[in-house]
């Protein structure tokens, strides 16, 4: 297939005839298949939208990895994509994995999950309010589109409000050199820590010891780094995109952040100054998030492939 994309004029051009070639060679494929998988959103699945229209009778699934949110503002291919996938008219035999649950969808699609863990791996974990300081923990792209800044921001009101508190910070981008400006301008050096990619291993040493995870980010599909920190206990604080607010239980599970230092502020100290209600909501965050395991993601897609 030939890449193509959609980000400048001369672009656009060229993929006016990339697309028939990436049609010809779509069309072959599926002919051929016993079973279509798409993955979107993007311009191949876009293509494989289009295509799968044709073969009605044939068994489909698709992932779709993006924000399925009705009310979100998305790019029109985004929107071309979900309304073709959930009309059942145009397309037929398919199963539409989306996150999280969202009213009026039709029977085409299914709320699903992603995993990081297997069972073996699962804990009792007890998070408590008493430690002589409170751990944040920030895993993601370091991009404007994911607010790292916002979290240093926010754990930086914290100690100015005499709270003991630490952020450790996971991930590399163009936004690094920002943050070391800010924290060394700010004498935030022995509260704010930098370190990088890590593997799974050591990321899961520091959720297991930490008390919130942080992510202030502007869209997601499902957010790993949100289900995995409450996998071991870790408070989510996070904004109300997506299927971020079903994952918290629309609160009752963690945080939803308007993006206001001040309300997040109260929150988060609400929940320091009460013990049952932090130890509730952290117990909340990992019986739900440890009921999505490998083993069950890999059942759940075995029945996807069996219908």
């Amino acid at each position: 297939m030939i890449d193509f994309n959609l980000n400048s004029f001369s672009n656009i051009i060229k993929s006016f005839f990339s697309t028939f070639f990436n049609m010809l060679v779509i069309i072959k494929a599926v002919h051929n298949a016993d079973h279509i998988h798409l993955r979107c959103p993007g311009n191949v699945g876009l293509l494989g939208c289009i295509v799968q229209i044709l073969y009605p009778s044939k068994k489909k699934t698709a992932k779709y990895a993006g924000n399925w949110d009705p009310k979100s503002k998305q790019p029109l291919t985004y929107r071309m994509q979900k309304w073709i996938l959930n009309n059942t008219f145009l397309t037929r035999n398919m199963q539409v994995l989306v996150y999280g649950e969202w009213e009026n969808q039709s029977k085409n699609i299914k709320s699903f999950f992603t995993a990081t863990y297997s069972d073996s791996e699962k804990e009792a974990i007890v998070k408590d309010n008493k430690s002589a300081e409170n751990t944040f923990v920030f895993v993601g792209t370091l991009v404007s589109g994911k607010n790292p800044m916002y979290a240093v921001k926010l754990v930086e009101q914290l100690i100015k409000n005499n709270n003991k508190a630490v952020l450790h910070v996971f991930g590399e981008g163009i936004e690094r050199a920002s943050l070391e400006n800010y924290i060394k301008k700010n004498q935030l050096e022995k509260f704010v820590f930098l370190h990088g990619n890590q593997n799974k291993e050591t990321l899961k040493e520091f959720y297991k010891k930490s008390h919130f995870v942080i992510l202030p980010s502007k869209s997601e599909g499902w957010p790993k780094a949100i289900a995995e920190g409450m996998f071991w206990g870790c408070i989510p604080i996070a904004t109300k995109v997506s299927c971020i607010p079903f994952m918290l239980n629309y609160g009752k599970r963690g945080i939803l952040s308007n993006m206001n230092l001040e309300e997040d502020l109260i929150q988060i100290q609400n929940l320091l100054s009460n013990e049952d209600c932090f130890f509730e909501k952290s117990e909340l965050a990992l019986k739900w998030s440890q009921n999505y395991t490998m083993e069950v993601f890999q059942k759940e897609i075995k029945k996807m492939t069996l219908k």
